[in-house]
């Protein structure tokens, strides 16, 4: 059958979809980019805020119309808000056929060529060692997720109560994972999790990241290793150590915070406050000095003030991140902040994200300016159209969310290769360089 896929969301739901893409291609299924020629559409969908629930939902019944044609056999719905709405689906979207649970992915194939409705397990999902998958992502970066479900538990977030509790992937698994995937072409691996730094906790009995970061820093021809969503709380000396002596580890670190107000992050359930944080981020950059530190926040949560607001910006502007993202708070159904009082107006919420995103563009202008001079390694991420100039990205950069370099070069550079550059300009996001002989 021809099978078009689409997937929403985040990184880890991405991985999802590439081991059902690996299914279905092993099984003899032809994978097509045109919703014209699909004979099934699958959904891989996401409901973690309010703007993601309403995409899938859009997604779903725009997918829905191609079933006119005549062509389109079967809708199936998979990822988070399936396992969260199965029975909702079914009663408001008719023209959905079957609906795949998180903790089910390994059924794809039997909802696709059978005429089953709905799979949902309780036990967990996690790759079989050998597993098939097909990269998504352009063939010189991967995404490899390490661990699933949560145990944290923040006031706003609904993952526990969908994708389960923490779960790590055995490392012998993840490391034949590895080893395949730079097999086949894979010169970066960015470590995924809902959070990354409490992996092997649960199998064996320790905080075991360092460990794993030492094993893949051993795979020949991998050349850069990316860590995402490390909890500040659960930064630990031993990983540090570890991102140092692995010349193969990125100095990048993503560390969402949500905040710096205690206040807020109490109300948040967060484990942490805003001396702990100022504390880890200080010793993050005295014992990596050229660290490039990635946040996360969360504006309006119900009860923040003007003050916690001005209170967080303060924080923004004396710590400096390196990249920051912000969010609006997104109420979400059945977690403990959507039921609290003093919800923030949409206005408000707005007008403080605005605010944190105008200073932190300050901030990263005028960081990016004191790397201007320097030399950095980068990988070639394709051609500028009808320009003698190529994009890149350096350590400091992750794919798809951070800036790119912008190289001249008269000479042909290939997508996934690795070049010396100087910086010589620079903005609020990019960097513009030029190579060096």
């Amino acid at each position: 059958m021809n099978i078009l896929f689409v997937s929403l969301g985040c990184d880890k739901n991405l991985v999802d979809s590439e081991y059902m893409l690996g299914t279905l291609t092993k099984a003899g299924h032809q994978i097509v980019d045109e919703e014209e020629q699909a004979e099934v559409i699958v959904i891989n969908s996401c409901c973690f805020i309010n703007d993601a629930k309403e995409e899938s939902i859009e997604t779903i019944l725009e997918m829905a119309e191609y079933k006119k044609t005549g062509r389109l056999k079967k809708l199936i719905v998979t990822g988070c808000l399936a396992e969260r709405y199965r029975e909702e689906i079914f009663k408001e979207m008719p023209e959905v056929d079957a609906i795949l649970g998180t903790n089910s992915l390994d059924q794809i194939l039997e909802l696709v060529e059978e005429d089953a409705k709905c799979c949902m397990e309780e036990k967990p999902f996690i790759p079989a060692k050998g597993s098939p998958r097909v990269l998504s992502t352009p063939g010189h970066y991967a995404h490899l997720k390490i661990a699933e479900g949560c145990d944290k538990r923040c006031a706003y977030c609904i993952i526990p109560s969908i994708r389960g509790s923490y779960r790590s992937v055995p490392m012998e698994d993840l490391v034949a994972q590895a080893k395949d995937l730079v097999a086949h072409g894979v010169k970066e691996l960015i470590l995924v999790a809902q959070e990354t730094t409490l992996y092997g906790v649960d199998l064996y009995g320790k905080k075991s990241l360092h460990l794993l970061l030492d094993e893949l820093n051993k795979i020949p021809g991998l050349y850069w290793i990316r860590i995402m969503y490390c909890y500040p709380e659960e930064i630990y000396d031993e990983l540090i150590d570890s991102i140092l002596r692995n010349e193969k580890v990125c100095h990048y670190l993503d560390m969402p915070i949500q905040h710096a107000s205690d206040a807020v992050l109490k109300r948040m359930n967060r484990r942490t406050n805003r001396k702990e944080l100022v504390a880890n981020i200080t010793k993050l950059r005295k014992r990596i000095p050229d660290i490039c530190l990635r946040t996360t926040l969360i504006c309006g949560f119900p009860g923040e003030t003007k003050e916690q607001h001005e209170e967080l910006m303060q924080f923004i502007n004396d710590m400096e991140f390196d990249r920051l993202g912000a969010f609006c708070y997104s109420p979400e159904e059945n977690t403990p902040a959507a039921e609290m009082p003093d919800q923030i107006p949409e206005e408000t919420k707005e007008n403080w994200q605005s605010d944190v995103m105008e200073l932190s563009e300050e901030v990263l202008y005028d960081k990016n300016q004191t790397l201007i001079g320097s030399t950095m390694l980068a990988i070639i991420e394709g051609k500028v159209q009808d320009e003698n100039s190529y994009l890149g990205r350096t350590y400091r950069d992750a794919p798809d969310i951070d800036g790119y370099i912008f190289i001249q070069s008269d000479e042909e550079l290939i997508t996934g290769d690795f070049v010396r550059v100087k910086v010589t300009g620079a903005y609020e996001y990019d960097l513009i360089g030029e190579l060096v002989p």
